[in-house]
């Protein structure tokens, strides 16, 4: 059993949207865990998508099963940082991130688990805190612990800024090279 707190920015959401920031994984797939009776929130068993989570709830998942391989593979990892808790992957363009339809290995979860058998479990693939595409380069955060992947995530989730803006605590940065003149 794998469990959550509902924090202060996501108070007042539906379950699924919850989930979906809490585990860093699809909405559907939250939906799915929705429906199948495998969410409880605050030890009461939820089958409605549309819930209303509050702060500081609990939100328990009842044990998945992995929808995709996820073979240990030897796959040279650019490691900026790592310790006891996180690592922080330079992800060269051209490696996907986590196994999907049409491409279930030569990933990078499949890298990890070679490098460190014991990742975060939150979401729907070890250790995955965000995601980039297959043909971006850049910094990946990587979570070896729950604890870190559930306060990493935390960061990526939106805030209501004095404005009354979303904002987030963390943010991405991006660099594009082109060549010639785009349509």
């Amino acid at each position: 059993m794998q469990t959550v707190h509902v924090p202060a920015n996501l108070n007042g959401a539906r379950l699924d949207v919850a989930l979906a920031e809490l585990l860093q994984c699809s909405r559907s797939h939250a939906q799915k865990l929705i429906s199948e009776g495998r969410i409880t929130c605050n030890d009461v068993v939820v089958t409605q998508s549309k819930h209303k989570v509050c702060e500081n709830g609990v939100i328990a998942v009842r044990e998945c099963s992995p929808t995709t391989q996820r073979e240990p593979l030897q796959i040279d990892l650019d490691i900026v940082y790592e310790d006891d808790s996180l690592l922080v992957i330079n992800k060269p363009a051209g490696l996907v991130v986590h196994p999907s339809a049409g491409h279930y290995e030569d990933t990078l979860v499949n890298a990890l688990l070679a490098h460190c058998p014991q990742l975060s479990d939150m979401g729907d693939h070890p250790g995955i805190v965000h995601r980039l595409d297959k043909d971006t380069s850049g910094l990946i955060l990587v979570a070896k612990t729950n604890a870190a992947h559930a306060a990493l995530a935390a960061q990526f989730c939106p805030i209501v800024g004095d404005d009354g803006l979303p904002q987030k605590r963390a943010m991405r940065t991006y660099a594009a090279l082109v060549h010639g003149m785009p349509p």
